[in-house]
């Protein structure tokens, strides 16, 4: 058995899912009529979703650990003397990396598509490992002016260009590389890596906060946390080293006698427009959603509801535990019953119960509070165990990497990224504290439009590949 895998000649005989193939929508080419299975090592698998899901586990790492320390970098980085204006900065230098997602979603996807899944996530873990660290050993505005913020806007900049590859490619990765009748649940454990990296981020600064004086917390301890981004970033690439391309792509390279030819960006947008659409619509409710649980709901207890802080925040590292538990098995479900059944049950769920959830939230005791996280966490599960199956699916190997890190990051720089933002002012605009739930219901209407028109993917090979099994 080679390292990417064996012949499809094999003494075990491989078939691919009994399910007859839907009819290709347009901007997909369908698997090769005809083409042998692919039989991959377990053992490959496995190694592919761990190295994988490590990278997208240490982007929400820093992600839990830049929100909870905010108010500490805005003493160290912008001393200003108002704690709301230094608030802001810190939030402004971590907006700035949303802006430039695309960008590294224009760069990397296509260069995954020429070069290789495994040399460019090989790549973003560098480049997000050093953004990182680099956060950890910039002087304070004390010792070194303006400087210092400058410092931690590149810094930022290097981790926003290198997340614009990051999760198409690790999404990507996990499928082409998953047996057909698996890819949901192996899938599912790169959002299980996204859970306990941000975990792990928030819970090291609640864990400080609690142990270190506010003197040692602003003049060294802050840096602790994103100085274990240099070792987490060495494990990782190590990781991703000792990976070989994915069957899909190797496949796809053998077409070729010599490197494949670069593919225009005009074939990745507007040879695959509806697609890209279905992309975008489906990342918008999995990704507001996300932020609104993950990132703005803490904000939202304390700041709107008044709720004690450490409790709001240990309330959500509960939700996510609790998440996580159960991420494995609704990505097992999405490979027996489908991913569009499980998708629209998440939208169906926001839609009719988001306004429920709220009011239990806004009850403000800490069993109605917990219920309500509790609803809108296992709601959020529908998406984080289906999109990494369901995602890479809409494309064919050729474009795939380009053309899902193009919609992906668009989608969540426009919708995800700015929830907090967008929510936030509309409750000032009109005073309305049910605002996130509108919010929700809102992009859950638009996902359930894109699960209406999508294509179900589950027990069946990706566009463009060979049926995939395991040697099992």
């Amino acid at each position: 058995m080679s390292a990417a895998h064996v012949a499809a000649h094999s003494s075990r005989t491989v078939t691919s899912s009994p399910s007859p193939s839907p009819s290709p929508s347009p901007s997909a080419s369908p698997s090769p009529a005809g083409a042998e299975p692919t039989v991959t090592d377990p053992a490959l698998v496995r190694r592919a979703v761990k190295a994988a899901a490590l990278g997208n586990a240490m982007e929400w790492f820093d992600f839990g650990v830049y929100s909870y320390i905010a108010v500490t970098l805005g003493k160290v980085f912008f001393p200003s003397g108002n704690p709301t204006a230094q608030l802001l900065s810190t939030f402004g230098a971590f907006a700035a990396a949303f802006l430039v997602r695309p960008l590294g979603g224009l760069v990397f996807g296509p260069l995954g598509d020429r070069v290789g899944r495994q040399k460019v996530l090989a790549l973003t873990m560098i480049m997000m490992a050093a953004g990182t660290f680099a956060i950890g050993l910039i002087p304070s505005y004390a010792t070194i002016g303006v400087w210092a913020p400058v410092l931690l806007l590149v810094a930022r900049l290097v981790q926003g260009f290198s997340t614009g590859g990051e999760y198409a490619g690790a999404s990507t990765f996990i499928a082409e590389y998953a047996p057909d009748k698996r890819r949901g649940f192996l899938g599912s454990w790169l959002e299980f890596g996204t859970l306990a990296g941000y975990i792990g981020g928030a819970g090291l600064v609640t864990l400080m906060t609690a142990l270190l004086s506010d003197g040692d917390l602003t003049s060294w301890g802050w840096r602790i946390p994103f100085l274990i981004a240099g070792p987490m970033g060495i494990v990782g690439l190590y990781l991703r080293m000792r990976l070989e391309e994915t069957p899909a792509f190797a496949a796809e390279m053998a077409k070729a006698e010599t490197n494949r030819p670069k593919v225009p960006l005009r074939e990745m947008v507007t040879g695959q427009w509806r697609a890209l659409l279905l992309c975008v619509g489906l990342v918008l409710v999995f990704n507001v959603t996300d932020y609104m649980l993950l990132s703005y709901m803490p904000s939202y207890l304390t700041s709107e509801l008044e709720y004690d802080e450490t409790h709001g925040l240990l309330v959500v590292l509960a939700v996510m535990a609790l998440m996580m538990v159960v991420q494995p098995f609704a990505g097992a479900l999405t490979d027996r019953v489908g991913r569009r059944p499980v998708i629209a049950a998440g939208c169906a769920g926001f839609l009719l119960l988001s306004v429920p959830a709220l009011l239990l939230i806004r009850d403000g005791s800490l069993v109605a509070v917990g219920l309500g996280m509790a609803a809108l966490g296992l709601l959020l599960v529908c998406f984080t165990a289906s999109m990494p199956a369901a995602l890479p699916a809409l494309f064919p190997t050729r474009v795939r990497y380009g053309s899902l890190s193009i919609g992906f990051n668009v989608s969540v720089s426009l919708f995800g990224g700015t929830t907090p933002l967008v929510v936030t002012a509309l409750i000032g605009a009109t005073g309305d504290m049910m605002m996130p739930a509108y919010y929700m219901m809102a992009a859950a209407v638009v996902g359930g439009v894109a699960v209406w028109f999508m294509t179900e993917s589950a027990g069946r090979p990706l566009p463009g590949s060979a049926p995939a099994a395991d040697s099992r």
